[in-house]
Parts: structure tokens; sequence; C-alpha cells
């Protein structure tokens, strides 16, 4: 039987960036009686809070649902839970990198995307940037994180961009590892600090086994970010986008 129902968030929960939709709200708060629901991503807690939290608020979501909501943010090397009794997120645990790693991933991939001809700053809108410091991750966002949604799809559908981008920043630096995420980004990360890590500091923290876990995900494919997950043997549904996501999680609570 499930206990937990666990999901990438880009594409899986909403449109790259943008919030969840009120139906996806209110998919998710239908589930929250039941299940656990732990949103796993490469994104930063403040993304997690705009994109996933407040609008679960917005639609009405209880301080007895909040707390069935775990987030495990930057793959799961940080790791939030709810506290009902000060209306807050509470950190639990945090693998951070050092400033010697971060400058490490940013100058690797900063190298390999000028070389390409894949860096353009010029496109960025004003105050937004490619590269960003996570903390315990570096993303990198070939037009920053507030370019448009079309226009992210557009800039490398099949994924060539950014993995010949990975190649070369795994050369310069084989120390650290190097994923495809979203729609225009690259995750950089300790080796070992991917979803597979994220994913078994998930069981460990909520004290359930393997089969107990349902993953979602949308790049499930060799390379994609939610490999690692299917690797690992969790059940896994792969689905196109938040939408054919909301309709299984109707399909969920409808056999409930």
């Amino acid at each position: 039987m499930k206990k937990v129902l666990c999901f990438d968030v880009d594409q899986t929960l909403n449109v790259a960036k943008t919030p969840i939709t009120k139906e996806m709200a209110d998919a998710l708060i239908g589930c929250l009686d039941t299940y656990i629901v732990a949103p796993i991503s490469g994104q930063k807690y403040d993304q997690f809070i705009v994109q996933l939290i407040e609008p679960l608020i917005a639609a009405g979501a209880t301080d007895k649902q909040l707390s069935n909501v775990h987030m495990f943010v930057t793959q799961g090397t940080r790791y939030y839970r709810y506290d009902a009794s000060k209306k807050d997120w509470e950190l639990v645990y945090k693998y951070d990198l050092t400033d010697e790693q971060i400058k490490g991933m940013t100058d690797a991939m900063e190298k390999a995307a000028k070389e390409l001809g894949y860096w353009e700053e010029d496109k960025l809108a004003e105050g937004d940037e490619i590269i960003e410091n996570r903390i315990s991750q570096v993303t990198f966002s070939a037009l920053g994180q507030m370019a448009g949604t079309e226009v992210k799809y557009a800039w490398d559908p099949d994924h060539k961009k950014r993995n010949a981008i990975i190649e070369i920043a795994k050369k310069l630096t084989p120390e650290f590892e190097y994923e495809v995420g979203g729609t225009t980004s690259i995750n950089a990360t300790l080796p070992g600090t991917n979803k597979k890590f994220g994913m078994t500091h998930l069981m460990e923290e909520l004290k359930v086994s393997m089969d107990e876990v349902l993953y979602f995900g949308d790049m499930t494919q060799p390379g994609g970010n939610d490999y690692p997950v299917v690797e690992m043997g969790f059940d896994t549904i792969t689905v196109r986008d938040w939408v054919e996501t909301a309709n299984v999680l109707q399909g969920i609570l409808f056999t409930n």
C-alpha cells in the first residue's frame, strides 16, 4: 500500500517556474487527507514556497494538511517540514556546498557554455542570472529564471545543447556531477547527491519503505534528473506534463 506520493516539480506539477494551477492545488489537497505528499526537485526553498505552498494555502489547505507536505529541496540535500504550532517551515537537515565547490561548478559551466556559444547573457531579463547558487547545488539556466515558458521550451527540447555543456564541464571538473533538469537547466552537485541521495533520505526521514512510495516525474529517461529514482527501483509514473499528473491524481482520489 502506498503511503507517499512523491513528485518532481517543474513540468510534473506545473508549467516550469510558475505556480501550480488551482486544479493541481485541489488535487494535491485531496491527496493530503490520505497520503504524504513529498515534492523533490533541484529548485531552491523560495521556489517551492512560491510555486507549491502559496497556491496550496490559497486553495484552502489546512495546517493539518500542510503537515503532510514534506519538501525535499535541491534534490533532497535540504529537507523542510511544516511546524503547525509556528505556522512555518522547519529546516530538518542540510548538506551545503563550500565556496570553493560552488566556484568550481560555476566556472566549469560558464566556460563550457561560452566555448559552445550557448552563453546568452544578452537575453536575460534585468536582475536575472544564468548560473544560480542554490547553496547545496549550483544550477545553470540558459535563459535565466524569468524567461517566458515558450522561449524556454524551444531552446533545447532534445537536450543536445545541455548534454554538450555537461560533456565539457565534466572534463574540466570530473569531481562534480552534472545532469539535465527542467527546460533549460543543468544541475551541478557533489557525487551521490542527486535524487538517489534525496530519495534515500526521504525514506529515512518519513520512515517508509520503497514499496510504500509512488514517484511522478517527466524526465525518467537515462540522463534525466528523474532517472536515478527509476534506477533505484521505485514504482514510477512517467508523465508528459502537469495536466497528465492531475489526471492520474484524480484517478487515485476516485479509487479511495
